[in-house]
């Protein structure tokens, strides 16, 4: 049970990623994020290498979910989850303390990983 809450918010950050970094400046996009057209231009290098570390914490979530799967690699794995689940927590709270505005896409962020974390640490 425990892997299929750690693969939703990887699976978000996959998203995520896909959004700043191969989408961004769409209209959709831009919505999403609450920038305008010229803010997307302006901010188009910066939302691209944003998009990787989203895109790297879910690689290390996915990773160590694999390596859990070995009795030697256990330990290594686990550490990569909570690695990953721990630094999508820290960024959501960065971004709702920095934007109250920004709450939900926060929560989006924060619950689904603190949930998943629950188990790894019991």
């Amino acid at each position: 049970m425990e892997i299929s809450f750690a693969l939703v918010p990887a699976l978000i950050h996959v998203y995520i990623f896909a959004l700043e970094s191969l989408l961004w400046g769409r209209k959709r996009t831009n919505k999403t994020f609450g920038v305008t057209e010229a803010e997307a231009a302006t901010t188009k290098l910066m939302a691209f290498n944003q998009g990787f570390y989203n895109l790297f914490l879910a690689v290390a979530i996915l990773l160590g979910l694999h390596l859990r799967t070995g009795e030697v690699t256990r330990a290594a794995g686990t550490t990569l989850v909570i690695y990953g689940l721990v630094s999508i927590i820290a960024a959501g709270l960065v971004l709702i303390l920095s934007s109250r505005r920004l709450w939900r896409a926060a929560l989006v962020q924060i619950v689904p990983a603190a949930i998943a974390l629950g188990p790894f640490l019991i």
